[in-house]
């Protein structure tokens, strides 16, 4: 059980409220189109999400809250230049089996194409179990077509590595992406299609597998929810099993009419079984 939960078990956690933060591209696709965007007329990327924030709860088993996960979206002080923030951490008595890991993601995005899309300027990854620290950030330098991977060791050192960005190519990390998405960057949503969904580079991955549910299977799905509200579109999200630690990688939940992720699940997570998430607190600035 130390192994299980030292090691990945907040990364389960982690996995739910992810349901909605990745850019779609469509593949295929039917009738029954829907344009989503809520958004006003003339109103920017960064006006529509400023000081939005967003609460899940997660729980396995038995236990309704073994974990907490917060995103904020924020204005820096230099002009054009916001900052989303996802933190997670273990609650109660789970928690200090797994040493109250605390999981924080952050980017620094600016805005670009006049205000209507937030571009990644850079990437920390943050892992504190109980006085350890591990961290990663991702520094994204399209001027010079880099991208600087900074890496803390153990011992404290930081170790530092660089690649080339491919001409054209514009790394959104989860947290930019999800912005852009319910923003309307990278087009509507169609009930019925299949997506290829762009991820962050990671282990040589570039792409997974997004459905949205036809009107049939959506309808059956609810009929089957103890809670129906606010359950608008259900989607089935295919990782690599080895990244959601699962017999087959598979996320599915709900998605409300305005693509806030409500409700959802890691299915057949090892061990611990499904790992699932809802949302508890919506606030707008």
């Amino acid at each position: 059980m130390s192994w299980l939960t030292r090691r990945y078990f907040l990364r389960w956690l982690l996995g739910l409220p992810l349901l909605s933060f990745f850019p779609f591209y469509g593949r295929e696709a039917r009738a029954d189109f829907l344009n989503l965007s809520p958004i006003k007329r003339g109103e920017s990327i960064s006006d529509f999400f400023k000081g939005e924030e967003l609460v899940y709860e997660i729980g396995v088993w038995i236990f309704k809250r073994v974990a907490l996960g917060t995103l904020t979206f924020k204005e820096m002080r230099e002009k054009g230049r916001y900052m989303a923030i996802l933190q997670a951490e273990t609650l109660g008595i789970l928690g200090w089996v797994a040493r109250y890991r605390v999981d924080t993601y952050r980017s620094v995005m600016e805005e670009v194409e006049g205000d209507r899309r937030l571009r990644s300027l850079s990437f920390e990854e943050e892992v504190k179990i109980g006085s350890k620290l591990m961290k990663r950030i991702h520094v994204f330098d399209y001027q010079k077509g880099k991208w600087v991977q900074m890496k803390r060791r153990k011992d404290g050192v930081m170790v530092r590595t660089e690649q080339e960005i491919p001409p054209g190519m514009v790394y959104d990390d989860f947290l930019t992406a999800t912005y852009n998405f319910r923003y309307g960057v990278y087009g509507a949503i169609e009930r019925g299609r299949k997506y290829t969904v762009a991820t962050f580079p990671r282990k040589g991955s570039s792409s997974y597998e997004l459905t949205v549910a036809g009107k049939e299977e959506e309808e059956k799905r609810r009929k089957s929810e103890k809670s129906k509200d606010g359950k608008d579109f259900y989607l089935k999200l295919y990782l690599d099993p080895e990244i959601t630690h699962s017999k087959e990688g598979l996320i599915e939940g709900w998605l409300s009419k305005d693509l806030y992720p409500i409700e959802g699940a890691i299915k057949d997570v090892t061990v611990i079984g499904d790992v699932k998430g809802r949302l508890i607190k919506n606030t707008r600035g």
